[in-house]
Parts: structure tokens; C-alpha cells; sequence
């Protein structure tokens, strides 16, 4: 079981530590407000008030080696930073951190984290793309040339199979997934030879604008 710090317990970090106390990870969650502690401790494993950017006292509650660590300390930059750090001093190598700006994010790549997420920034791009094409189900930016949408099968796909579509080589996307609409269900390793119906979704990656262009196919 994995062991993950949250540090910050606002609209994002508490979503994300709830989201993964219910998966059944050991979340230590961490804040100075005592109201959002109390509404975690349903959830996470331990939850405690106390200063997020103080490594001595995140030793103290078990982070010391913890798995990954997540910092999400709202507009305060300079408490976003120093978490970074503390985390860093007790050994979390995996870290995350929510950031509200360009600048934010330039300086927490420069300690080494392993990625930043601009919650309000990628929640306006999925909408974005999603009320620009009508194909696109759901669309998630993994970074500034990475991304994955779910789309509906264009007509003219319908009844051919990937293997006879070659998606990969005409446009430079990858499919990760296929899944039928009316069962609900997923092929996490979509067969080749199968013929894509109207109900089939399929699940791309690749770079935005590639990933545009294929969302066009009639």
C-alpha cells in the first residue's frame, strides 16, 4: 500500500486526498485549520494540524519515506515552496504540486518535482475542447504537448478495424483504449482485428494539435 503525504487541505488537496483514502491508500493528510482536518479524518489514515513546511514536524507524523507527496497550499507560493523542501528532507521523492502561475510552476520544476497541476487551468481546456467538437467525450492535458481525449467513432471508421485504420502511422496518435458504450466496459488492450461499432468510444493520446486534427474525421 502506498503511502502518500497531503500537505493542504483546500478545495483541490482535499478532493485528492478523499479520492485516494477511498481507493485505499494510506493518506496522511496535513493543514493548519482544524475545520478541514476534522472533515478528512473520516477518510484518511491520519490527519493532523500542523506546519506543512516543517520537516521536523513531518517526521514526526510518519512522512519520513512516505510514497508520494502532494502540495496544494492555495495561493501561497513562498508555503508551497517550503513544503516542497520539507518534503524533500524527509525523503519523498515523488512530488506533486499544485501551482497557481506560470512563475509558480517554473520554480518548483527547478527542485526537481515530478510534475505541477494547474487544476482551474486544465478543467477550462477540457471544457474548452469539449464544446469546440462534439466528437470529443472528455479531453486531458497531461502537459503543454501531451494529452488524451475520449472520441466518438467517426462514420467513416465504423465497421473497420485499427489494424486496417492505422491510426498510429496517419496520425501520429496511439490508442490506448476501446470502450463500448451499451456494456460500459473497456479493452485496456484493444484487439487489432476488431471491427469498431457506433457504440465504441476510443480512448487517444498524443500532441493537442494531432490530437485535434482526428477529432475533424467525418
Amino acid at each position: 500500500m502506498k503511502r502518500i503525504v497531503v500537505i493542504g487541505l483546500g478545495n483541490f488537496g482535499m478532493s485528492v486526498a478523499e479520492s485516494l483514502a477511498k481507493k485505499g491508500v494510506d493518506v496522511i493528510a496535513v493543514d493548519r485549520r482544524q475545520d478541514l482536518v476534522d472533515h478528512i479524518a473520516e477518510w484518511a489514515a491520519r490527519s493532523v494540524v500542523c506546519d506543512g513546511t516543517n520537516a521536523s514536524v513531518l517526521k514526526d507524523v510518519g512522512a519520513k519515506g512516505a510514497d508520494v507527496g502532494i502540495v496544494s497550499t492555495g495561493d501561497d507560493i513562498t508555503a508551497s515552496i517550503l513544503a516542497v523542501l520539507a518534503l524533500k528532507d524527509v525523503g519523498v521523492r515523488e512530488i506533486h504540486v499544485k501551482v497557481i502561475s506560470d512563475q509558480h510552476a517554473r520554480v518548483v520544476d527547478k527542485l526537481g518535482v515530478a510534475s505541477t497541476v494547474f487544476p482551474e487551468r486544465d478543467s477550462g481546456r477540457r471544457l474548452a475542447e469539449a464544446v469546440v467538437s462534439q466528437e470529443i467525450l472528455s479531453f486531458f492535458p497531461l502537459s503543454d504537448d501531451f494529452a488524451m481525449q475520449e472520441m466518438a467513432i467517426p462514420d467513416s471508421w465504423l465497421g473497420q478495424s485499427l489494424k486496417d485504420l492505422d491510426i498510429r502511422r496517419r496520425f501520429n496518435i496511439g490508442v490506448v483504449a476501446v470502450k463500448d458504450m451499451l456494456t460500459n466496459s473497456i479493452a485496456g488492450i484493444p484487439d487489432p482485428e476488431a471491427p469498431l461499432k457506433d457504440s465504441d468510444t476510443l480512448f487517444v493520446s498524443g500532441a493537442p494539435t494531432d490530437l485535434a486534427r482526428v477529432a475533424t474525421i467525418k
